[in-house]
């Protein structure tokens, strides 16, 4: 450790992982500190966990709702504690891609200890000092409770510990009806739960186009999990003789009581930037704690850099493990070489990734049209998408909005693979394309990308019947009539 490290990271998930091997692999010494374990909240109680735990839902949805495909519908018999086990094994064979051996192939050292910056260029790793030109903070976030009297005192599960749970809960509430909320919501209730979702707003998913929080409040409904919007809960308690929980919550009908098993909170995170010395390196951070970055990533100690769920940039922050990644790349090429890469959080796509999902990238029609005034949209209703029909599933859609000049400016799709189908609408958006350029791509049929398809055909339909095209067509026809 002597001598003055080219980069030091702070932080060993996906943001600072993929820092530190982007540094090595450019020739730069550069050392990653971790106090706990490589991987991150991706790998141990984010993405990886919840998506093992959604597969298990979905197989047992399927079995129970077979009829529609002529087979007999049969009721599951989930093993929880068997289900779990699959989920760590889901983890184990993902971890060695983020181990420290993996991390030392690509150059890059490993530190594991505290990490304390105690001056513009130095940081602390359990009181030794180590010098750096440049360093790049990537401690991410986790979950934080609301303040609901007497919440802390009831035990209440977050997507950090619900992983800890030896048995399905017989009733489990859900604070929050967001992401999170929804997908372990909806893949508790599949695995035989009885779940509640709670939502302070108006809708689910309330960041969404209003038609796709529509689509998954009635989806969830249909598999009988209760939702309950514009509700807030004012106070938690232990239910008396028994182990539950009653929550106090004020909606349109009023006050009531809900009692539960247990309570999952998914209403919020926190960025873990105390206790780091920021204000001793010179870095500012904003009201929320999450350190002020500018396009290029770089903090206000020119010095130092902030990536993933701590930076605050000039267009928000996007709670994503693939922005995190994205961070991490651009801030260590800039720290390492030169500040030539700036991030563009309007062009990253997210997914929900319940049943259906939801996929979404670039602009809402709201925030269109407040940025652009008169714009456009194609929209694919799936009970048209062939795929969608044998597969006996036509409750989503395809919307892309556009600008005057036919280029996409967002996307939402609700479909079961729309993770995969924003894909192709996310490179139009990243080269500034218009939707009709799709519409000459030969797209294998069916397929559920099919619906990106019929919106860019009936774009470019559109574009052959205006006055001018008919106007040329005529002209056209009548000399070939002459000849």
């Amino acid at each position: 450790m002597a001598g003055t490290y080219d980069l030091v990271v702070v932080g060993g998930g996906t943001a600072g992982i993929i820092a530190a091997r982007t540094a090595g692999r450019l020739g730069a010494r550069v050392v990653l500190v971790e106090r706990d374990r490589l991987g991150g909240d991706c790998l141990w109680t984010g993405c990886v966990p919840s998506k093992s735990l959604i597969a298990a839902g979905r197989t047992a949805h399927t079995m129970r709702a077979s009829g529609p495909y002529g087979i007999t519908p049969v009721r599951p018999r989930v093993d929880f504690t068997a289900v779990l086990a699959q989920v760590r094994r889901a983890i184990a064979r993902i971890e060695p891609a983020d181990s420290p051996l993996a991390l030392t192939e690509t150059g890059a050292e490993v530190l594991f200890g505290t990490a304390v910056f105690t001056g513009p260029g130095e940081v602390r790793v359990d009181g030794v000092p180590l010098r750096f030109r440049r360093a790049v903070v990537a401690t991410g976030s986790s979950p934080t409770l609301p303040p609901v009297p007497g919440l802390r005192e009831v035990d209440p599960l977050t997507s950090d510990s619900v992983w800890d749970l030896e048995e399905l809960p017989a009733h489990l509430v859900v604070l929050g009806g967001g992401p999170i909320g929804c997908e372990l919501g909806q893949a508790f209730a599949r695995l035989g739960a009885e779940v509640t979702v709670i939502e302070a707003t108006d809708r689910v998913v309330p960041n969404e186009e209003p038609a796709a929080s529509s689509a998954l409040a009635a989806a969830l409904a249909a598999e009988g999990v209760r939702v309950r919007t514009a509700t807030t809960v004012t106070a938690a308690t232990r239910s008396a003789g028994a182990a539950g929980v009653e929550l106090t919550v004020t909606g349109a009908g009023g006050t009531t009581v809900v009692r539960a098993d247990r309570i999952l909170v998914a209403t919020g995170r926190r960025p873990r930037t105390t206790e780091l010395g920021l204000a001793d390196a010179g870095v500012r951070l904003d009201d929320q704690g999450r350190v002020v970055v500018d396009a290029t990533l770089r903090t206000t100690n020119h010095r130092i850099y902030a990536a993933g769920d701590i930076a605050a940039t000039p267009t928000g922050t996007l709670l994503f493990t693939h922005v995190a990644g994205m961070h991490g790349s651009i801030a260590a090429t800039n720290a390492v070489l030169a500040r030539t890469r700036r991030i563009d959080q309007d062009r990253i796509p997210r997914v929900t990734f319940t049943d259906p999902e939801i996929a979404h990238v670039g602009l809402t029609e709201s925030r269109a049209r407040q940025q652009y005034g008169d714009v456009r949209v194609r929209l694919v209703g799936h009970e048209h998408l062939d795929r969608a029909i044998v597969e006996e599933d036509t409750r989503g859609f395809t919307q892309v909005v556009l600008d005057d000049k036919g280029r996409v400016l967002g996307a939402t799709i609700v479909a079961p693979r729309a993770g995969e189908m924003i894909a192709e609408l996310t490179a139009v958006i990243a080269r500034r394309g218009r939707l009709r350029d799709l519409a000459s791509v030969v797209h294998a049929y069916p397929t559920w990308g099919g619906a990106v398809w019929q919106a860019a055909v009936a774009e470019a339909d559109a574009a052959l019947r205006t006055p001018r095209m008919r106007r040329v067509v005529r002209a056209l026809l009548a000399l070939r009539r002459m000849s």
